[in-house]
């Protein structure tokens, strides 16, 4: 389900990822500066935060669909 996991001795807290999320899935914590995970299910699995991020501190996973084959 997209972005998993944010390691915040690893974020620097620049907002990068903030700035980018198409999605406004990640916010800025007031008090330590950092980002975190606001909105989960909002994560349309763009790995945008994760490729943007300077110090590579945000863990995305893919989520696989299940499709059920149907008749024609």
């Amino acid at each position: 389900m997209g972005v998993r996991k944010i390691d915040v001795s690893a974020c620097i807290g620049c907002g990068t990822c903030v700035e980018y999320c198409p999605m406004d899935v990640l916010k800025m914590d007031g008090q330590s500066q950092k980002a975190f995970i606001k909105y989960l299910g909002d994560c349309q699995d763009c790995f945008l935060c994760e490729r943007v991020c300077p110090n590579s501190a945000i863990r995305c996973i893919p989520v696989y669909e299940k499709r059920i084959p149907l008749p024609w």
